[in-house]
């Protein structure tokens, strides 16, 4: 009995499965409606933009050398408002919405150049990038949400395949097996890693530091700016101050998935385990009319968590492998 239970605490996948289930268990006493089809279905919309935002999060920490993008929900709000002011100014929808991705992902990519090129500290120069960018979202707005978008355009943010929302189907799923493949299949997935675990032995292995640095923060941006145009369909209306927040959870859902602060470890099957867990709480709390403050507190509360859990399972993975020498 005791090692069943130590393999589920040395098993970052298998613990958050079994978390995900005793939630679920509980949620439902707070809210009948909470095991419903119909609000499980929809509690996974309220998600995406979260996976996105994540999965770019957990690949920057990866990468070590205290990776952190504080930037992410500035982006999602830049790229989100630059597609609208384009749209209304003549440009297609879709040519719009591939533009905003792609400037995320530049933005993103000045961010890892500040980091990896200059070698300036990743929190300082992604909290002060994010209020660059959420300053020019609310001055060229000047601080009124863009609305206006075409028919159609709802489809990615609103629509359904088989009951299952357009946004998880066409948009979270690819992105994360894409995600999955790169890390466990690529050599560019292994360069993550070694950067990760310290520069001076990539190096030494070959691995073009930089490069690889600037690459996870304009992977970053880019998811960024896709998550834009998925909550700007999904409220078609692009708001200057939409990401507030986001950054914070992206982290919380990186950390809670098994995303080591140090680099160099994480996966981005814990991440949406995590954004799973995450979006799991929320919506139990709204359906049980519990108020935003709270929600915030127990967002705290789930972060220290994580971290104190990460710390649990390192402490257990280093002891499992002095017992196996």
């Amino acid at each position: 009995m005791n090692s069943s239970i130590a393999k589920i605490f040395t098993n970052r996948s298998t613990f958050l499965g079994l978390l995900v289930v005793v939630l679920g268990f509980g949620l439902s006493f707070l809210s009948p409606y909470f095991l419903s089809i119909s609000n499980l279905l929809e509690m996974t919309q309220f998600g995406a933009v979260l996976a996105l935002l994540g999965l770019g999060q957990t690949l920057v920490i990866i990468g070590g050398r205290g990776g952190i993008d504080l930037s992410v929900g500035a982006v999602l709000s830049f790229s989100g408002v630059l597609m609208a002011l384009l749209y209304h100014a003549g440009v297609n929808i879709w040519p719009a919405a591939i533009i905003a991705i792609f400037i995320g992902g530049l933005l993103g990519c000045l961010n890892g150049f500040f980091v990896a090129v200059l070698n300036m500290p990743p929190l300082i120069v992604t909290l002060g990038t994010a209020y660059i960018f959420s300053s020019i979202s609310l001055v060229i707005t000047n601080g009124v949400p863009v609305s206006g978008f075409p028919a159609g355009f709802d489809f990615i943010g609103q629509g359904k395949i088989m009951g299952i929302p357009a946004q998880v189907l066409l948009i979270v799923i690819p992105v994360f097996m894409v995600m999955l493949w790169v890390i466990n299949k690529t050599t560019f997935g292994r360069w993550i890693y070694m950067v990760g675990v310290g520069d001076t032995a990539a190096r030494l292995a070959g691995i073009h530091v930089k490069k690889v640095r600037v690459m996870l923060y304009g992977i970053s941006g880019l998811l960024a700016g896709l998550g834009a145009v998925v909550m700007s369909s999904w409220l078609m209306a692009a708001k200057p101050d939409i990401g507030t927040g986001y950054d914070m959870q992206s982290i919380t859902v990186a950390v809670l998935g098994g995303t080591s602060m140090m680099g160099g470890e994480g996966s981005v099957s814990g991440t949406l385990l995590a954004v799973l867990i995450i979006t799991m709480i929320y919506n139990g709390m709204q359906l049980a009319n519990i108020t935003s403050v709270w929600q915030l507190a127990v967002m705290g509360i789930v972060l220290l968590c994580s971290i104190i859990a990460n710390n649990i399972f390192e402490s257990r993975s280093r002891q499992t492998v002095k017992k196996s020498k």
